[in-house]
């Protein structure tokens, strides 16, 4: 990370920290993805997928307990002590990273254990969030959200967090973490003042962030509301097609995309001598990361249309089979981060003087396999979720040949992923 201290830092390493064969990387990752595609085009005719309407129930006494109102009271109160004890962190502790566990609350635990946390238990920040209510109940005279709005407040929240995380000066300080804090506390009450509860679904950026990663989690809801255990590509399949979550999942593909930029010492000595400025250099870099993720998904959507005159919504239509490539490059980019700074923030929270981060649990042979591994599989998966809905919205005869821009797309996202783990 360019602008947090050393022991934040979230780089993905250098080729010196991974060794990897860039030629064996590449061609392991192009195979993989190529075989996939052959062999769905081959044997994989017809959709598969069943949305919010797969999953085998779990028991009903699961399904009350999990329902319950005290349940959801009591996850509601655990969010809002943990808040408490963040802002208490931050107003008593000292302005210092490493002996203030806050900025690692905020950055590791929060920011990185949601991926783990949603993938293992749905959208758990919907329940712990201390400033949603606990049980959403209408209410009279409250005007709805502009249909055509969607999640892009909640795109728009990741980006301005993404900046506060990778860009802004001193952001590891107690004084710009409470700054934040209240103008988001701000911003969300204002907004379920005006909206209801409603609010945070379209806006709160990690609401939004749990939600999209839970949709790969093997715990989800049918559309019934019954509690179901389902293979996560069902849970995939069943992504709203709403306005603005393709803004979300390229802010989330960018902005990692970026961090893995952010430690190469060639862009270290553009920010140094930029006469723009550390900071203004560094919001430019971070915009255009997030828009060529962009450009790249609008272009082949463009050409989806082109080969497909009966597409009318190309840009969502397959807009989830991006969520698995997102998770692949969270997984590659964090984990070492959160397996050894979110002890060590636990463990400063706790009272512990002087406490380090443990050693970490893969060497570097280790390491530099998950994160190939992790790529690539986001992507295969991407490419499953991309076939099965072409083979349900393109006829037969098109099928696979109209897919072909997807394929392209997903082989440069997976070099340029893996490009970023060994340049």
């Amino acid at each position: 990370m360019t602008a947090v201290p050393l022991p934040l830092a979230h780089g993905v390493g250098s080729r010196h920290d991974l060794p990897l064969s860039p030629f064996y990387a590449y061609a392991g990752a192009f195979a993989a993805l190529l075989v996939s595609f052959l062999a769905l085009g081959l044997l994989w005719s017809s959709s598969r997928f069943r949305g919010d309407l797969s999953g085998r129930p779990l028991p009903a006494v699961l399904q009350r307990a999990a329902d319950a109102p005290a349940t959801r009271t009591a996850l509601r109160l655990l969010g809002a002590c943990l808040a408490l004890v963040l802002v208490l962190h931050l107003l008593l502790g000292p302005d210092d990273p490493d002996r203030n566990p806050a900025p690692g609350a905020l950055y590791v635990l929060l920011w990185v254990g949601l991926v783990p946390a949603s993938l293992l238990l749905g959208p758990v920040w919907r329940l712990l969030n201390p400033c949603a209510p606990s049980t959403p109940s209408a209410r009279h005279g409250t005007p709805p959200l502009p249909a055509a709005l969607g999640i892009r407040p909640a795109a728009a929240g990741l980006l301005l967090f993404t900046w506060l995380e990778l860009v802004a000066p001193d952001n590891a300080s107690t004084t710009t973490l409470l700054v934040a804090l209240a103008v988001h506390t701000a911003v969300h009450l204002l907004g379920a003042a005006r909206y209801g509860a409603d609010w945070f679904a379209h806006a709160d950026p990690f609401e939004a962030y749990s939600s999209l990663l839970a949709r790969l989690s093997p715990l989800g809801r049918r559309a019934d509301g019954r509690l179901v255990l389902r293979s996560p590509l069902h849970g995939l399949d069943s992504t709203p097609q709403t306005p603005g979550l393709v803004a979300t999942v390229c802010v989330l593909l960018g902005s990692t995309a970026y961090d893995g930029i952010s430690d190469n010492p060639r862009w270290i000595t553009t920010l140094q001598t930029s006469p723009l400025g550390r900071v203004p250099t560094a919001t430019l870099g971070l915009l255009a990361a997030v828009a060529l993720v962009a450009a790249c998904y609008g272009l082949c959507a463009g050409a989806l249309r082109l080969m497909n005159p009966g597409l009318t919504t190309p840009l969502t239509s397959f807009a989830h089979s991006l969520l698995p490539i997102a998770l692949g490059y969270l997984v590659a980019h964090y984990f070492s981060l959160l397996v050894t700074e979110g002890p060590r923030t636990v463990m400063m929270a706790v009272g512990t003087d002087n406490a380090s981060s443990p050693a970490p649990p893969l060497g570097p042979g280790g390491l530099a396999t998950l994160q190939v591994t992790a790529i690539v599989t986001g992507h295969v998966l991407g490419v499953v979720a991309a076939h099965d809905r072409s083979v349900r919205l393109f006829p037969p005869a098109r099928a696979v040949a109209g897919q072909l821009p997807l394929f392209v797309l997903m082989i440069a996202y997976t070099l340029g992923g893996i490009g970023l783990l060994i340049a």
